[in-house]
């Protein structure tokens, strides 16, 4: 980020290590900055956390201006109730994907410009570079931190205005400048998991919201229709999984489909779980004149490896990803991701056959 006093920054202060450490290093080098923070959880989803109270203290401590913003209504009803929908739609839901682009970078993103913003900086682990086309979504340097992965959905001209300076900073380095605040902010730990789930306990979650839903029983079947079994409830279950299906003997069996429609858990062999086509809707194009086809990479999860893809744009926003080779455990619901090299050109969400 060039330097600037005359720049106006919001920084998206969620209270902990690396949304510290940006305002303060932004701060000290001479920006006009501004926190905001949201409440976003709302019982029976909200765990014990302080995150509203530390990043007052820390805006507090380094002398910026805090705004505050209660979402809980939003955040429950573009990613809460999305997750849980989803899974009862048989789907592998996103929702940090949808919490970025509906919450942080949606709403919050708008109302910092309409505080004067002129940049909206985040503490994603995520390189935005200016090239003579505008601002570019690139990968970390350190690809084990990278979080490009959960900001392809994000529209483009807020893109245009979001800076994230960690994007060449280990985690170590970054507890250090938080260290310098004088708080006890760099010796949170980094959130795991999903921020509304607690202790990963989702069917519980998704049971509070949806009591008489959840825990329906129905059949597990082979992919001829054969019933093999029982299971209590189809969110227990993800696409790829092997164990805990309770219907031993035999070969191993894995989770290769599920139909919601049916309550329906669908098995097979894991040469079922290899796909090399996929199809994805609500395409969200962050390159320049978007083309009928392309060859790139692609990335179906976010701890998974970038994969040769070839993508031919349909009507509808609706798009065809040919794999180079097989993948096991497509997840209808997740995100695929396009990159050209470290460059995200965009991407969609992966849809059920």
């Amino acid at each position: 980020m060039p330097k600037n006093n005359k720049t106006k920054v919001c920084v998206a202060m969620s209270g902990g290590v690396d949304s510290s450490a940006t305002a303060y290093m932004l701060k000290k080098e001479g920006y006009d900055v501004f926190g905001i923070t949201m409440d976003l959880l709302d019982t029976p989803y909200k765990p014990e956390l302080s995150s509203i109270q530390d990043a007052k203290l820390v805006a507090d401590k380094i002398g910026i201006p805090h705004h505050f913003l209660d979402l809980r209504k939003d955040f429950y009803q573009y990613v809460v109730k999305y997750f849980s929908d989803s899974y009862l739609e048989g789907l592998t839901p996103s929702p940090c994907i949808m919490c970025n682009r509906e919450i942080k970078l949606g709403i919050l993103a708008r109302k910092a410009i309409d505080l004067g913003a002129d940049l909206i900086v985040t503490g994603h682990y995520a390189d935005l570079r200016e090239t003579p086309n505008g601002i570019e979504l690139h990968r970390a340097k350190d690809l084990t931190r990278d979080q490009s992965y959960f900001l392809f959905a994000i529209e483009k001209d807020i893109l245009q205005r979001l800076r994230c300076p960690l994007a060449n900073y280990t985690k170590e380095q970054t507890r250090a400048i938080a260290a310098e605040i004088g708080l006890d902010i760099h010796k949170k730990s980094d959130s795991q998991d999903i921020c509304f789930v607690s202790e990963g306990k989702y069917v519980e979650l998704i049971n509070k919201i949806n009591p008489n839903l959840v825990l329906k029983q129905g059949d597990i079947v082979n992919k001829e229709g054969k019933v093999l079994g029982k299971h209590n409830g189809i969110i227990n279950y993800t696409i790829g999984q092997r164990k805990g299906l309770g219907i031993g003997g035999g070969d191993p069996l894995y989770v290769c489909g599920i139909d919601a429609k049916n309550n329906q858990v669908i098995v097979g062999d894991k040469d079922d779980l290899f796909k090399n086509k996929l199809l994805i809707n609500e395409i969200n194009w962050l390159g320049e004149d978007k083309p009928k086809e392309i060859n790139l990479k692609v990335k179906l999860r976010s701890r998974q490896n970038l994969i040769d893809a070839k993508v031919t744009f349909l009507d509808n926003n609706m798009a065809e990803v040919s794999l180079k080779e097989p993948f096991a455990g497509i997840a209808p619901g997740q995100g695929c991701c396009f990159y050209q090299d470290t460059h995200v050109l965009g991407g969609g969400f992966i849809i059920k056959d």
